[in-house]
């Protein structure tokens, strides 16, 4: 057969071998990729029997291309490896992890170091082993591999903070150590003597160099994900393609680590997509690049492990002292850093601390596997080095793969069950028993209803029934409220709103209801609501809600912009992702308050529930105060959007309808289509705005928000709008200070001021004026004027007030009276 025959044979093969240990592994409770790995070893053997074997010449043709595997280590390093990292990292969660940040870079980073180290030095000394092979050897191995032990983790329900810490460092690692490998390689070659500050530097430029090139690389793809017009396939496709480009750009042509600049792009594409792609697309591109990181892993972890046989001829019982020398020098440096190093940074206050029980697990749960076998193949292939070096590092890297597999792997399940890390806490314990107890209420109430409407008998009803309610009152004995009190459970019901807030702009995200800057802004808000709350409780979880309300530094810096020079379209992109921030987040905590009723209370208790829904109102409140002052100064504006928003979600549920009936076989595919084609394309498209939003228009209305100027005509308004002027406030500016002497008066259209005047303050809202007492007296200012909200003031210049008191003698008259009101409180204080 040609080659190309046989290889997609053996490809095929393979895959079909994949598929089968994974439904083995299942059966047998063990790890998918041990098996894989015993398979791979069988399967090498085999076929090297069946080669060589003078018995028989029948199976030559079939076993010869496995033997002599026509892969080498360039298609495992530069085909398989850049697709496992990447979607390794898009797995992450990144906010979760950032919160064990620390620990997790000292054992990728520290512990790889010192791994190689340890390894290298102990073989240096009792071997003789040339010191640069021993260190390339200590950081081949140093790579761990999280497959087998992230899947021991989520059979027998290990902590999710366990199993970051394994997934976090064996992602890190495995860049740390490849950059390593890289560097010390090349000292090997060319022949110089290892010098450790030369190398130290080498590999801290390439390491961060690696790590720049990611965020750039990553940033820009995430950047171009939204060009691709929210074809499933074109993004998909573009990402694959990026991550080679990627990795190769980085490793080819900057001369610094492809690894970790896959890494770190997978990372920042993972950590700010959500808001530049619909969700729909977004899970659909998680579950291709799981799947193609399926079939990598699976088939570089067997096509490693069908070489084994090959690279363990001659293995002998010198080899053997060395393999177990480099088991326990690994061990002792993974144990120096996970009881040595980490709890001196837990006292430090640098990390959280990790329990016994975790390290202990994150000890012997350090499982070699691919990428370790990939880069000793990689030593073996490398002409420039010599034959003893090729064998040696083969050798000793294989038989301590195959020893952390099957004996780390094999026994690490019953340690995790020893440690009792595979059991609830008594927390989980009471919320499970809650939860199950509403559920089983709910069946119950489902199965008489269901039986009522096929008319099924009573008697038949009454056991099945009986059977729910046994095992509710079972669950019912064990109380969430003797669990937890009422601090604890306030918190789980805030991480619980967060968490639903988040999904629910992801919601209005899928619906095309936000533009991308907007739902890039309300997810960080609502992490940010999500972290306060783990946090800091009550406090933290208000601080960060007041914060949605705030000015961040972008709409500051607009702000200066167009007060000093004049220049608006800063300042109206910054008010206009107000708008639409505001709006969702009215109909998003308006959800909210029906999600804490419906879900939150039976489950925390009505007294829990009534707390957090006297928060969810008063976030409410605030966001519609500060949307109703934003509708009261762009009423136009306000309306256009509004009835985007409405038309939008028109738009949704008309093809909701239609994609009802076509799943009820109702309408064909073909009439769907043209259906769907007729809402998308057949009628005006929906704009975000259909006004545009000026920042100077409606004068006349604010004027005539004012009490003072409710008596004006249309002329007398047209004519005070052309002396006054508009000026924005932001929360705490000082609008007037003590001892100015430049004069002006002001009128607050919207927003909030607090005079503060010896230790006294007197706060003013909208229709209120200030700033006339040094205008009628012509002294300096006596008191300070600071914005305690985000304020719209109209601002008449001294000649202007005195003309127009001139011509509105009654106006005087209020303004005079005011004044006088004023400065008899002040002489009061």
């Amino acid at each position: 057969m040609p080659d190309i025959v046989v290889v997609t044979l053996l490809v095929a093969t393979l895959l079909m071998i994949v598929a089968t240990t994974q439904s083995i592994a299942a059966k047998w409770q063990i790890s998918p990729t041990i098996l894989l790995a015993a398979v791979g070893v069988a399967l090498g053997s085999l076929a090297a029997f069946l080669l060589y074997t003078p018995l028989t010449n029948a199976f030559n043709e079939m076993a010869a291309p496995i033997v002599q595997m026509p892969v080498r280590s360039p298609v495992f390093l530069y085909v398989f490896l850049p697709l496992l990292l990447f979607q390794a990292s898009l797995s992450l969660e990144v906010r979760r992890v950032m919160e064990d940040a620390v620990p997790i870079l000292v054992l990728a980073v520290v512990a790889v170091i010192l791994a190689a180290a340890v390894i290298g030095f102990s073989l240096d000394a009792l071997f003789g082993v040339p010191l640069t092979v021993a260190l390339l050897l200590g950081a081949i191995v140093a790579t761990t591999d999280p497959a087998a032990v992230v899947a021991i983790f989520r059979d027998i329900g290990a902590p999710a903070r366990l199993s970051r810490l394994v997934e976090g460092e064996s992602l890190l690692n495995d860049a740390a150590a490849i950059a390593l490998f890289t560097l010390l390689l090349s000292v090997i070659i060319s022949g110089q003597p290892l010098d450790l500050g030369d190398a130290g530097f080498q590999f801290l430029l390439s390491f961060v160099g690696g790590a720049l090139a990611g965020v750039a690389g990553g940033r820009l793809l995430v950047f171009t994900i939204p060009f691709m017009r929210g074809i499933k396939a074109a993004e998909v496709t573009l990402t694959i393609g990026a991550t080679y480009f990627i990795y190769i750009a980085a490793d080819q042509v900057l001369g610094v680590s492809g690894v970790v600049a896959v890494v770190v792009a997978g990372i920042a594409v993972r950590a700010s997509i959500e808001a530049h792609i619909n969700p729909v697309n977004l899970q659909h591109l998680f579950n291709v690049w799981e799947q193609v990181a399926f079939w990598a892993g699976s088939l570089i972890f067997l096509l490693a492990a069908i070489l084994v046989p090959r690279i363990l001829t001659g293995f002998s019982v010198t080899d053997l002292l060395i393999v177990l020398t480099v088991v326990i020098a690994a061990l002792v440096a993974r144990a120096v850093v996970l009881f040595g190093v980490m709890p001196l940074l837990a006292h430090f206050r640098l990390a959280a601390p990790v329990s016994a029980p975790y390290s202990i697990t994150i000890l012997w749960g350090g499982l070699r596997g691919a990428v370790t076998l990939a880069l000793a193949l990689a030593v073996t292939e490398n002409r420039l080095l010599d034959p003893e070096t090729k064998r040696f590092i083969a050798v000793t890297a294989t038989g301590y793969v195959l020893f952390t597999l099957f004996v780390n792997g094999l026994t690490l399940r019953r340690l995790i069950r020893w440690l009792k890390l595979d059991r609830l806490s008594p927390v989980d314990i009471a919320v499970r028993d809650q939860v199950v107890a509403l559920a089983l209420a709910d069946v119950i109430d489902h199965v008489k209803g269901t039986a009522e409407r096929y008319g099924i008998e009573p008697r038949t009803t009454r056991p099945v029934v009986s059977q729910y309610e046994e095992l509710r009152r079972d669950l019912s004995e064990g109380s969430l409220e003797q669990a937890l009190g009422d601090k604890e459970r306030l918190t789980l019901g805030l991480i619980a709103l967060a968490a639903r807030e988040r999904e629910l702009i992801l919601d209005h995200h899928e619906q095309h209801t936000l533009a991308t800057d907007v739902v890039a802004r309300m997810l960080r808000d609502a992490e940010r609501m999500l972290e306060g709350a783990r946090s800091g409780g009550r406090s933290g979880y208000s601080r960060a809600a007041k914060a949605t309300l705030g000015f961040g530094p972008t709409f500051r810096f607009a702000h200066l912009v167009n007060r000093y020079f004049g220049i608006e379209f800063l300042l109206k992109r910054e008010i206009a992702q107000r708008f639409e921030t505001l709006l969702v987040q009215s109909l998003v905590l308006t959800e909210l308050r029906r999600f804490v009723r419906r879900r939150i209370t039976p489950l925390l208790g009505g007294r829990i529930g009534g707390i957090l829904d006297e928060i969810v109102s008063g976030r409410a409140s605030g966001t519609n105060g500060a949307l109703d002052a934003l509708r009261l100064q762009y009423p136009e504006y306000a309306e256009s959007l509004e009835r985007v928003f409405l038309r939008q979600v028109g738009d949704r549920h008309e093809l909701a309808h239609y994609e009802d009936l076509r799943k009820e076989g109702l309408i064909s595919r073909e009439l769907y289509e043209d259906l769907r084609r007729k809402v998308h394309v057949g009628r005006p498209p929906a704009k975000r705005t259909t006004a545009a939003l000026d920042l100077r228009m409606r004068a006349t209305e604010l004027i005539r928000s004012v009490p003072l100027f409710a008596h004006l005509d249309e002329k007398q308004v047209e004519r005070l709008g052309k002396s006054l002027r508009a000026r924005y406030v932001l929360p705490g500016q000082h609008v007037i200070r003590t001892g100015e002497t430049s004069l002006a008066l002001y009128f607050i259209a919207s927003g909030a001021v607090e005079v503060q005047r010896r230790g006294q303050a007197i706060r003013l809202g909208p229709g209120d004026f200030f700033g006339e007492m040094a205008l009628l007296s012509g002294r300096a200012r006596t008191a300070d004027v600071v914005a305690i909200s985000f304020c719209h003031l109209l601002v008449l210049s001294e000649e202007d007030f005195l003309f127009f008191l001139n011509c509105h003698p009654e106006v005087r008259q209020e303004i005079e009276r005011t004044a006088r009101e004023r400065a008899s409180l002040n002489r009061s204080f």
